[in-house]
């Protein structure tokens, strides 16, 4: 009997976890469709060929035993006993008996088709939940030339899956930057990908990266919230920026209630910005969130406070700058232009942030050129406020809302 009458066998098991096409799937190469088996083995092959067709992979496999059982085998009879066995394994999920099918199988097999069985044998193993072993028949593949897209996903699920991070990182870097230097925007999936093993790592400048370019090209509010809701937790991150990060929650729509409005306006009324306060609280009532329910009497007495304060700080103005002017830091006079230009006066306000920048001496130089972006952006001069921002480099919380609030200003052009 001629192998090829036999080569169905192989041929249709073989649609792969990957789904692979007429053009991709795996049959006994021409020289070996050519050799012939002894009726005695042929037989058997034939009755687990039935099986494999009409589904049935582990009879199939049990069928086989039946052909090695027959005495004296020839090497073309072990080949179609093989190529039979990992389309049946194949089916059956089987990818240690796929494996040692292509073991004998792949000194008779072309280098292309060697690539098609290592792909099936990694992606059945993938599948069958034994990460290590996918990822060892992935590298194997790729060693050997396969340049297969598909492949490629299945070497990351099983990097990831075995806990191999510094892989799933430099690999899935490496995409990114192919992708963009193509001209195409990476995956959505990728880009996730690679800030969850760049935070298993403790990567933190990866983590930023991935962080910026997700919401670069997928702005999402949710993904906001997801970002902004774990900031304040980070490791290193100061709670004096507990006001910051509201401002970022205001700014991508992600108050979460009147809770949060009163706490931003109370925080704003704290640090000594009623004018921001005020606007929180306006906000909070023309979005029907404050001013609501037993509590909406409060939220209206916490507008009127701000108000109060704002007054307050206009009779106070005059001597406060004085101050801030006299001071050998350049902080104060920062700190009151910002407040100038929450209120209202940009230009004024500007003006105080310039000439303080100008004398700095800063208590926190990070913070001084955080806070100069934000005026320059509320002001109205995304550009300034870019330049300002890029300067920032703290390591405790500053440098991250810095490079945050440009991604945001960038998503608002």
């Amino acid at each position: 009997m001629k192998l090829k009458t036999l080569a169905g066998a192989a041929v249709g098991a073989a649609a792969l976890v990957f789904g692979m096409g007429p053009q991709g799937q795996i049959g006994f190469p021409q020289a070996m469709a050519q050799e012939t088996v002894r009726p005695e083995v042929g037989k058997h092959l034939k009755d687990a060929a039935a099986l494999i067709k009409a589904g049935k992979h582990k009879e199939a496999l049990a069928k086989l035993r039946d052909a090695e059982a027959v005495g004296g085998r020839t090497a073309a009879e072990n080949n179609a006993i093989e190529g039979t066995r990992f389309s049946a394994a194949m089916g059956a999920n089987d990818p240690d008996s796929m494996a040692r099918a292509f073991d004998v199988l792949k000194p008779r097999l072309a280098a292309a088709q060697q690539l098609q069985y290592m792909e099936a044998v990694a992606g059945t193993y993938l599948r069958a939940g034994n990460a290590a072993k996918a990822l060892e028949w992935s590298n194997r593949y790729f060693a050997a030339g396969g340049t297969s897209g598909t492949m490629k996903t299945v070497q990351q699920q099983a990097q990831f899956k075995s806990g191999d991070m510094s892989a799933v990182l430099k690999d899935t870097l490496a995409e990114v930057q192919a992708d963009e230097k193509a001209g195409r925007a990476p995956s959505q999936d990728k880009l996730n990908l690679l800030l969850y093993a760049a935070q298993k790592k403790n990567d933190g400048a990866t983590e930023a990266l991935a962080t910026e370019k997700l919401l670069n090209y997928y702005p999402r509010k949710e993904l906001w919230a997801q970002i902004l809701g774990g900031l304040p937790q980070k490791k290193g991150f100061s709670a004096r920026f507990g006001l910051d990060v509201y401002r970022l929650k205001l700014a991508t729509g992600n108050m979460r209630g009147a809770d949060d409005y009163m706490e931003m306006a109370q925080l704003a009324a704290q640090a000594g910005f009623p004018e921001e306060g005020k606007k929180v609280v306006e906000q909070g009532l023309a979005a029907n969130v404050l001013g609501q329910g037993a509590e909406g009497a409060r939220h209206k007495r916490l507008l009127d406070l701000m108000v109060k304060k704002i007054g307050e700080g206009k009779a106070a103005f005059a001597e406060a700058e004085k101050a801030a002017n006299e001071s050998k830091s350049g902080d104060e006079l920062v700190k009151l232009g910002l407040t100038q230009v929450f209120g209202g006066d940009k230009a004024g306000g500007l003006k105080l942030v310039e000439a303080g920048v100008a004398k700095g001496n800063f208590k926190r130089a990070d913070d001084a050129k955080f806070y100069q972006g934000l005026a320059y952006y509320t002001g109205g001069d995304t550009a300034k406020a870019q330049t300002a921002w890029r300067a920032v480099k703290g390591t405790d919380g500053s440098g991250e809302l810095a490079r945050l609030w440009s991604i945001h200003a960038r998503s608002k052009k």
